[in-house]
Order: structure tokens, then sequence, then C-alpha cells
């Protein structure tokens, strides 16, 4: 590290669990974040500020009006903008070390696959559960570990996969199809700071995994009830009827995003 980095990440070098040597772990790290909105926002600012090398971010997406009540990484002059447009210029003003692979379409089939590949951590910051299953099926495929969050109205959960470990479980194990009561949950609106809470938590699960420290949410599903302001700690485990990861399961060749 030179100079500057020396300064700029001075705080975790003084951390006996990253020091100089994790935190050059995390400048050669490259994380796939598949959106930049709710849950996306806090996950690539702290990501960056915390100095992954590189950050691809993918969202076919503009950025609009309603998103900005909770999409923090936008302002008010970004709306029409490209979503990765938006964020590759705040983490470039945040920290212009982080190289920003901007995406402003959806990944599917091979290309899915080979960016996931490419990736040490992928990040599902999506909102519908089409795009969940096919990165959770992209991670099992290439065997990366993958970082899920999902946030309905006050209510927010957080989990890691580790594909990568091998033996399960994975997304599907946790949501055989489509949870449509959910989803119609999560369009009748979202609170903001549950949001930036449920990313913020993400993105200090990504720099668990690239720095190999701590315990991971890994076999574990983090449960917020910010009405109430209680956390709960469920179990996962491995359906061996899954359609992905289970034993009988047949290799995924052609994920795709939306």
């Amino acid at each position: 590290m030179n100079r500057e980095e020396l300064e700029r990440y001075r705080r975790h070098l003084l951390l006996p669990s990253i020091g100089e040597r994790g935190q050059e772990r995390l400048l050669a790290s490259r994380v796939l974040q598949v959106g930049v909105g709710g849950l996306g926002s806090p996950v690539a600012l702290y990501l960056a500020a915390a100095g992954v090398g590189q950050l691809t971010l993918v969202d076919p997406d503009r950025v609009d009006l309603s998103n900005l009540q909770r999409q923090v990484i936008h302002q008010t002059p970004d709306i029409g903008r490209p979503k990765v447009g938006s964020a590759r210029d705040r983490v470039a003003a945040l920290n212009p070390g982080v190289r920003v692979v901007p995406v402003a379409r959806a990944l599917e089939g091979e290309g899915l696959l080979a960016a996931v590949r490419a990736a040490d951590v992928v990040v599902d910051a999506t909102d519908n559960f089409a795009a969940r299953f096919a990165v959770n099926a992209a991670c099992v495929e290439a065997r990366r570990p993958l970082v899920s969050g999902a946030v309905t109205r006050w209510e927010g959960q957080v989990t890691v996969f580790r594909a990568d470990l091998g033996g399960g479980p994975c997304y599907r194990c946790l949501y055989p199809e489509a949870d449509e009561d959910g989803a119609a949950r999560g369009a009748a609106g979202v609170v903001g700071p549950v949001v930036g809470i449920v990313g913020s938590l993400q993105a200090t699960e990504v720099l668990k995994v690239l720095l190999g420290v701590g315990e991971t949410l890994a076999g574990r599903l983090l449960v917020l009830d910010a009405l109430s302001m209680e956390w709960r700690t469920l179990r996962l485990r491995r359906d061996p009827a899954c359609p992905v990861c289970g034993p009988a399961a047949p290799p995924v060749r052609s994920p795709s995003a939306p």
C-alpha cells in the first residue's frame, strides 16, 4: 500500500482481525453486486469505503424519484440516469481507488455465470424472486459465496450461502418457490432505514467472507422486526430435494437474472 492508502485505511490497520495483510486482501478482491437500489446503496458505499478492489455493479434500471426515499446512493439530479452510472460516480467520489465495472443490463445465461465466476463474493441486492433464483443458481454452479438480503415493510432478513464450501443450503432450500405473499408485502411499501440496516449487514458479511474472519451467517437467517426492534436467528438446513443444490439436482448451465 502507498502512503495515501495507509492513511485511508488506518482504522482497519489497527484491527488485529484485518491489519495490513487483510487490507491488501480487500484491495485485491472482486465483488459482484446484483442490484443498486435500496439494499445495494449501502452495500456499494461501505464496500467502496472499505477498499474492495473491484466492484461490478449490475442493474438495468434508471433512477426514479420514488427511489430516493431509500436508495441513498442516488441523488435528485440523478433522476433518469442509469443506476449503475449514478452509483459509479458516488463510489468514485468516495474512494477513487476502487475499480467500478458498471453493467446497465440484465445478465443472463452464460454471461451471468461468467460474471459470478469472476467474483470472489456475490451480493444479491435484488427485489424479485426471478433474479434471486437466477443469481443463486449461478453461485451454486460456480461455487461462489452469496450474501443475500431482503426487506418488506418493517421487516428484514440477511443470510450467507456458502456454495464454495459445498453441501448447501442455498437460497432455494429457503424458498423452494416464489413467495408471492412476501413480494406483495414488499410492493406495498418499505421503510428506508430498515433497508439501510439490512444492506449494511450484507456489506459486513461480505467483508467477513473476503477476510476469512469471524463467524458468518452461513446456515443462519437473521431476521429483524424493526417495529418491535427485535432480532431472531433461524437455523437453515439443506433441503435434500432442492432443485438447485440437492444431490439429484442437474447442473445449472443457463441461469438468468431479469
